[in-house]
């Protein structure tokens, strides 16, 4: 009988990969390796969880910071798909969290307005939704466009994205998980869950890849 290490295996195929189609590390830009065994060893997921306003408590499978930052904006800015993948698990560990009992609970999420969306040819939100298995209820027209939320203070976050969610299908009686990439203030999260509670939704919380470890705590259980 064989006895495979299937690391090796992994690591061999990958590298035999990497002759046909070269790429860099998303995590480190390494060579010939979209992402490398050292990041990948980065991005296990520690999940944990804080609130973002009255009553939204956000599950967090990584913190944004290092590695895990690369690598996300490998995906939403680079056009590296294949990042998607790498990031998938501690999307599904946050989301385990979130629902432990996750029968009767619709996963949306967050949707990318039609300017984002034209721009990088997908909605990494979606890609990562599909990635790690889950199953989207879309409620969400096209989020309106707003200004980009890293030029803003925190003070200025709310506003901007007021109204920027519109609902296309009832959600009254629902109860959903809402599902982003990455949380910072919290503003984008909030307004989400505004705008499913004021179509008669009952939001149970929110799952994210990572959540932005500096300015914001993670509440400790």
């Amino acid at each position: 009988m064989w006895g495979w290490d299937a690391a090796a295996v992994r690591e061999a195929a990958l590298d035999a990969l990497a002759v046909l189609l070269p790429v860099e590390c998303a995590g480190c830009g390494a060579e010939d390796r979209g992402l490398c065994s050292s990041c990948r060893a980065s991005l296990v997921p520690e999940v944990s969880s804080r609130l973002v306003g009255e009553g939204l408590r956000v599950w967090s499978g990584l913190e944004y910071d290092g590695v895990v930052r690369e690598v996300v904006l490998a995906l939403k800015r680079d056009g590296r798909v294949d990042a998607a993948r790498a990031l998938a698990p501690a999307l599904a560990a946050a989301v385990v969290a979130a629902a432990p009992e996750p029968d009767g609970i619709d996963v949306v999420a967050v949707p990318a307005t039609r300017r984002a969306y034209r721009r990088r040819g997908y909605d990494p939100v979606r890609l990562l939704v599909g990635r790690a298995g889950l199953r989207e209820l879309r409620v969400f027209s096209a989020a309106r466009p707003h200004a980009a939320q890293k030029t803003l203070g925190v003070s200025a976050r709310d506003a901007n994205l007021r109204g920027a969610f519109r609902l296309r299908r009832a959600v009254a009686g629902r109860r959903i998980l809402i599902i982003d990439d990455v949380v910072t203030s919290g503003a984008t999260l909030r307004e989400v869950a505004r705008a499913l509670r004021e179509g008669g939704a009952d939001v149970v919380g929110a799952a994210v890849v990572a959540s932005t470890p500096k300015r914001f705590a993670p509440v400790v259980e």
